[in-house]
């Protein structure tokens, strides 16, 4: 639902909090958008923001904080406790969003935080993208994505895009790997899902891979996927080994932050 935020709108909602009255405000909340709950932050003081977003569900509490500029999702998470971010948002965030919401607390909360993360694959990927730029494609890129060794059949490649898949929200490409991780094709899943369970990964996949360096600058990779109209972009290091990948509402967020 998408909603036009009303002076009347924020006088409800601030009685509502003043009552403490959870069960209306999750009324009001399950009805909106992320977006939408991000852009009600701005006009709420920390207690007002805490008593709200603390009543969500982890995963749309993860979009929302998500969501947030900069300088508001600082300000936000810098009052709470480390285990509340931890359990609360950062648990339920893809490593790239998550890497961006801990790069903004202190080194302090940054390393307790991670500790309490129950994944402890998770907070290897978020660790590993806080050493990246900014500003570069690692900086960008999400660790979550679905590869798939190039000696496999179509068959087992299928029953690993199950496992892999339980934990990410978007495909847009199956990425094929050798034993070394280089990058050596994709796969779309209309492709996958018209050939024949036993043939192999390697005479199915599409070798002619654009790709970008982890070291490329955002602006370019922005460019990149503009003129190719990609929707996703897998990310090298300088051995081509596969690192991660750019979707696009990464790039436009870059867009977003150059204009």
């Amino acid at each position: 639902m998408k909603i036009g935020i009303s002076k009347s709108f924020f006088d409800d909602l601030r009685e509502i909090i003043e009552q403490k009255n959870e069960h209306k405000a999750k009324e009001i909340l399950r009805e909106l958008h992320p977006a939408d709950i991000a852009e009600i932050y701005t006009e709420l003081d920390i207690e007002e923001a805490k008593f709200l977003f603390l009543l969500l569900d982890p995963e749309m509490g993860a979009d929302v904080v998500a969501e947030l500029e900069e300088d508001d999702r600082e300000r936000f998470l810098s009052a709470l406790p480390g285990d509340v971010i931890a359990r609360n948002f950062i648990d339920y965030m893809d490593s790239d969003d998550a890497a961006d919401a801990i790069a903004d607390l202190s080194e302090e909360k940054r390393v307790e935080v991670l500790s309490l993360l129950e994944d402890v694959e998770q907070a290897g990927d978020i660790v590993d993208l806080l050493h990246y730029d900014e500003n570069t494609a690692g900086g960008i890129m999400a660790k979550e994505l679905i590869s798939v060794l190039d000696s496999w059949t179509i068959e087992t490649c299928l029953k690993e895009i199950r496992k892999q898949g339980e934990y990410i929200d978007d495909v847009y490409y199956i990425y094929v790997v050798n034993n070394d991780n280089v990058l050596q094709g994709i796969l779309s899943l209309k492709k996958l899902l018209l050939k024949d369970p036993s043939d192999l990964i390697s005479a199915a996949m599409d070798t002619n891979v654009i790709s970008v360096n982890e070291d490329t600058d955002d602006e370019e990779v922005a460019a990149i996927m503009e003129k190719y109209n990609l929707v996703a972009l897998p990310v090298v290091d300088d051995i081509n080994r596969l690192v991660g990948r750019i979707t696009i509402d990464d790039i436009v967020d870059v867009i977003r932050e150059e204009a």
